[in-house]
């Protein structure tokens, strides 16, 4: 990527600290590249707040790699792309122990897992074995190799794309790997004015190359201290507690929400509550979170490996829509 110039990092550094306007600043950035999507910003720098991942689930073609760039572009911060194929290594993402022969000692060179926004494009095509060396990273915020510990650069997200129309040479996600995953979500095809400014107006050149700087650390670091703090009301809290028990006993379920799913939809609510302004969440928080915080969190009955990734979603997301209809919400 090119380098931000120097004159709009001191600009973001002297700003006055301000993590609501700092979230709308952000989501107003990134909006100017990414025409037509508002949601899809919306809910991958919800993601940010709530200290998360964002796994993108889309075709080819439609913006996956623009958003994770102008993101980077947006927080100022550092930017890696990991291809990822059937020969990955965990090596080739995480570093690897190099013998200097000068001091006699080994030494770490960083892999490009150490960056602001780490764009691991097509998740799916590469070996259970490299998919999981990214769980420390992503639920941790460190590496451990060779029995020495590697924290890695803040802020830190992870936004993975994969195929849903795909199967040949893919390895589909355990459970635990999309269960690092805050958000799953889709970005779409835009609309048919969105698309001819797209065509027209962007043709041959990479628009997220020309955007500067908004927010730095320090307002990112502001951003998700924000969101912890939203308060959640306990009659709230106990409706999002029995959609989640419902997932367990469901008969169209095979596997339901985790206590660390419960968790995840509850940040994601909280952070989609500081984005829109508020010191609180109010119902619709949770009920919009909720397909992008759990649907891939859950096994339909009869789901199996072989599944098609679309069907597979659509179907979770049929029965989530069905409990959240049937679940009374509180005043």
């Amino acid at each position: 990527m090119t380098p931000v110039s120097l004159e709009a990092q001191k600009e973001v550094r002297d700003r006055p600290r301000d993590p609501r306007e700092a979230f709308a600043r952000l989501e107003a950035t990134v909006s100017k590249v990414i025409h037509g999507k508002p949601e899809a910003v919306r809910l991958a720098l919800s993601a940010l707040a709530a200290r998360g991942h964002v796994l993108i689930e889309d075709v080819p073609g439609v913006g996956k790699t623009t958003l994770a760039r102008a993101l980077a572009r947006a927080l100022g911060g550092t930017f890696r792309r990991i291809q990822f194929t059937s020969d990955l290594l965990p090596s080739d993402i995480l570093g690897v122990n190099v013998f200097n022969q000068e001091t006699g000692r080994f030494d770490f060179r960083r892999g490009p897992i150490f960056a602001n926004v780490v764009l691991a494009d097509e998740i799916n095509r590469t070996t259970p074995r490299t998919q999981s060396s990214l769980l420390e990273a992503m639920s941790e915020g460190r590496v451990s190799l060779d029995n020495h510990t590697h924290e890695l650069d803040q802020p830190f997200i992870v936004i993975a794309t994969q195929n849903p129309l795909e199967h040949f040479g893919t390895y589909p996600l355990p459970e635990s790997q999309m269960d690092r995953f805050l958000l799953r979500i889709r970005m779409g095809y835009p609309s048919p004015e969105d698309e001819r400014r797209v065509v027209t107006s962007l043709a041959g050149s990479d628009p997220a190359e020309e955007i500067e700087p908004v927010v730095d650390a320090a307002d990112v670091e502001a951003i998700q201290a924000a969101a912890s703090r939203i308060k959640v009301d306990d009659a709230l809290l106990d409706y999002a507690q029995r959609i989640v028990a419902e997932t367990r006993h469901s008969p169209f379920l095979s596997l339901g929400i985790s206590p660390r799913g419960f968790q995840a939809w509850f940040r994601a609510a909280k952070a989609r509550a500081c984005g829109a302004g508020r010191e609180f969440a109010v119902p619709d928080d949770f009920k919009e979170m909720a397909l992008p915080a759990l649907a891939h969190r859950v096994v339909t009955t009869g789901g199996g490996a072989g599944e098609p990734l679309g069907r597979a979603r659509e179907e979770a997301e049929r029965v989530l829509n069905d409990m959240l209809e049937r679940v009374p919400v509180p005043a």
